[in-house]
C-alpha cells in the first residue's frame, strides 16, 4: 500500500475531477503491475496497472488507495468490474469512495463476485494524499494550503517591505515544486501590486504544470477575482495554493480554511518587519492551542520547512 500510495502522489493536483490513485498488483510476492491515474483523470490507476499485469491477474492481490469505482463512464469502464473479469483473488483498498455512484458499491460487487475484500490499510496516508478530492466531495470546496516564508521572528519583510529573498534556494525550489501540485494559486491584492509576483513553476521538467492564477480582493472583479475567501468552491480544481500576503494569510486562518500550513523559516532574525499574518479574530489565547498537528519537518539547505496540518 506503501507504494500505491507513493504513485498516487505522482499525479496530484492534476486529476481532478477524478481521484489521484495509486494502485499495485502482486503475485507470489512479485509486483506484476503498478498503475496511477493519469493526468485528465484517465485512464485509472486499475485499469493501468491490470493492463501491465495481464494475464497473470488472474488470483493476484490487488492494493488501491481508493474504492475501485463501480460506474461506467463514457471515458472508460468501471474498475470494479475490470477486477473481476481479471480473476483477482484479493483486493485491500485504503478507503471507501465518497462518491455516491461508488460509495461502497464497488467493494460490494467485489464481494459478491466471491473476491476477498479488506479496507482501511494505510487509511491516513490514503486521505493525506486525495485530501483535495476528499474535500472536494465532503466540504465542496478545494485543499487550501497556505505557505508562508518567514524570518525565526516571524517577520516576512523589513519594514520598509523589502522580502526578496528570506529564504534560500533550496526552499525556494521546494515552493515551485508545492506549486505544481496546484491547480490553482491565490494571493492578495495588495501582494500582486507591491510585487507582482509570477506564481508559476520554474523547476526544470515541470514548466507546464503552473497553476491558474487568482487574485483575493473584494474591490477589483474579473474571471481571475475572488470577493472572499468563502468563495473558493467556485474555483476549479480540488487543490488551492495561498501564497499571501499577510491580510490573505489571516482571512483564510480567520474563515478556518486552511488545512495545511506550510512554514518555511530563514535562520534570520529581522525585527520590527512586517508580520507573516495580521489579525486572525484570536479573542482567547486557549482558542488556539489544539488547532494544528506537525506532520513534517525537514532541513532545505539553510531553512528549516514545517508542516502543520489543521486538527479537525
Amino acid at each position: 500500500m506503501a507504494a500505491a500510495l507513493t504513485l498516487a502522489e505522482r499525479t496530484r493536483g492534476r486529476t481532478a475531477p477524478n481521484p489521484n490513485v495509486g494502485c499495485v498488483i502482486v503475485k507470489a510476492g512479485r509486483v506484476i503491475g503498478r498503475g496511477w491515474t493519469a493526468a485528465g483523470g484517465r485512464p485509472h490507476a486499475e485499469a493501468a496497472a491490470l493492463a501491465q499485469a495481464g494475464t497473470e491477474s488472474r488470483g493476484a492481490t490487488c492494493y488501491v488507495t481508493l474504492e475501485p469505482c463501480a460506474h461506467v463512464s463514457p471515458r472508460g469502464p468501471a474498475c470494479s468490474d475490470l477486477l473481476v473479469a481479471a480473476g483477482v483473488m484479493r483486493v485491500v483498498g485504503a478507503i471507501e469512495d465518497p462518491d455516491p455512484r461508488t460509495a461502497g458499491a464497488g467493494f460490494a460487487r467485489l464481494r459478491s463476485a466471491g473476491i476477498i475484500v479488506d479496507v482501511g490499510t494505510g487509511a491516513a496516508g490514503a486521505r493525506r494524499t486525495m485530501a483535495g478530492f476528499l474535500t472536494r466531495h465532503t466540504l465542496d470546496r478545494p485543499f487550501v494550503t497556505l505557505k508562508l516564508a518567514t524570518s525565526l521572528d516571524g517577520m516576512i519583510a523589513t519594514a520598509s517591505g523589502q522580502s526578496r529573498w528570506i529564504t534560500g534556494p533550496e526552499a525556494r525550489a521546494h515552493v515551485h515544486l508545492e506549486r505544481s501540485r496546484h491547480e490553482t494559486i491565490l494571493v492578495g491584492r495588495g501582494t500582486q501590486d507591491a510585487d507582482a509576483p509570477k506564481l508559476d513553476v520554474r523547476l526544470r521538467g515541470l514548466e507546464d504544470r503552473s497553476p491558474r492564477r487568482f487574485i483575493l480582493s473584494a474591490a477589483t472583479t474579473g474571471d481571475s477575482v475572488i470577493a472572499a475567501p468563502d468563495a473558493i468552491g467556485d474555483l476549479p480544481g480540488d487543490h488551492l495554493f495561498v501564497e499571501g500576503g499577510a491580510a490573505t494569510a489571516a482571512a483564510f486562518l480567520r474563515h478556518d480554511l486552511v488545512d495545511r500550513l506550510l512554514l518555511y523559516r530563514a535562520p534570520i532574525l529581522i525585527g520590527g518587519g512586517r508580520p507573516a499574518v495580521t489579525d486572525v479574530g484570536l479573542s482567547d489565547l486557549g482558542d488556539a492551542h489544539g488547532r494544528w498537528r506537525l506532520y513534517d519537518a525537514r532541513a532545505l539547505g539553510s531553512d528549516r520547512l514545517e508542516v502543520y496540518e489543521r486538527a479537525r
